[in-house]
């Protein structure tokens, strides 16, 4: 039977901890239970008994939310270096939910080249070894935030969750690699992105960065973001959009206003949609 712990009687996070070593699990369990925001915490030596938690277990919180409709736990904390099932494999399945959970890799510095690789899998946040009580209570916020902000998988909605669903945050990171350092890259901060063959560059407003994704991909993944395809190299975030003009070559995108604005071409199949997006009212928390 899963290990649970209740730290608090009001609305709350169900988080499920997964660590193959028990020091390692003991130590993410006892730091998520020190989290106002979590509620109960459900822990799992390996990804096959947390896919047992996830898909029913014999936990009734766990079974009444999946019944629900709900995510089975609101968010997995998962150590990505693991016998057996690795931490990407449990992604990979969790990816595959009807109703996935956020998901936070828990990551040691040897394993850099999959960190750079879990953005594919959709981890909402990174936390290297050795952990501490500020960068997981910062996860954990993250997670919290976008529960408030998607609806209400909590069991119960505090008036906390009311408070940021009013406030609204981009809650997804992109790890780049910077010198044999990752680098956590809010996706809030991307100004546009321009396509390099199989890899993206992110341009920010501190500069650019390489990831390794299509830019198809981060089309489709970032269309509720606000991010819309004006060209088969660019994608660009629509609320930063400042003009759209006519140029000698057909119509340009300006980024920005003053010295840091940027001009981007707009392909000619993409003129019709952009001007429809533009003139459509945007959708809260844009």
């Amino acid at each position: 039977m899963p290990d649970t712990v209740s730290t608090q009687d009001n609305a709350g996070l169900l988080v499920l901890a997964v660590d193959d070593e028990a020091p390692g699990l003991n130590l993410i369990k006892f730091t998520l239970e020190s989290s106002p925001h979590v509620k109960r915490v459900l822990t799992a030596f390996d990804a096959a008994e947390a896919l047992r938690i996830l898909r029913g277990g014999d936990d009734d919180e766990v079974i009444d939310r999946t019944n629900a409709g709900l995510p089975p736990v609101d968010a997995v904390f998962a150590d990505i270096n693991m016998p057996g099932l690795t931490g990407m494999d449990l992604a990979r399945v969790l990816s595959a939910f009807r109703h996935p959970p956020a998901l936070v890799f828990v990551t040691g510095v040897e394993e850099r080249d999959a960190l750079v690789a879990a953005f594919d899998v959709g981890a909402l946040d990174f936390i290297n070894k050795p952990i501490n009580d500020e960068r997981v209570h910062k996860a954990v916020k993250r997670v919290f935030e976008r529960v408030a902000r998607t609806g209400a998988p909590m069991s119960q909605q505090s008036s906390l969750s009311a408070s940021v669903a009013a406030e609204p945050q981009d809650e997804e990171v992109i790890p780049v690699e910077l010198g044999g350092t990752i680098k956590l890259v809010p996706r809030a901060s991307v100004r546009y992105v321009e396509a390099q063959g199989d890899y993206a560059r992110l341009h920010t407003s501190d500069g650019s960065h390489l990831v390794r994704i299509p830019l198809a991909q981060l089309e489709e993944r970032w269309a509720n973001a606000g991010f819309v395809r004006i060209h088969r190299s660019y994608l660009v975030a629509l609320p930063l959009v400042s003009e759209l003009r006519m140029t000698s070559n057909g119509y340009a995108v300006v980024i920005g206003t003053g010295p840091d604005a940027k001009e981007l071409p707009v392909s000619r199949r993409h003129t019709k949609e952009l001007k429809e997006r533009i003139v459509r009212p945007p959708k809260s928390g844009w």
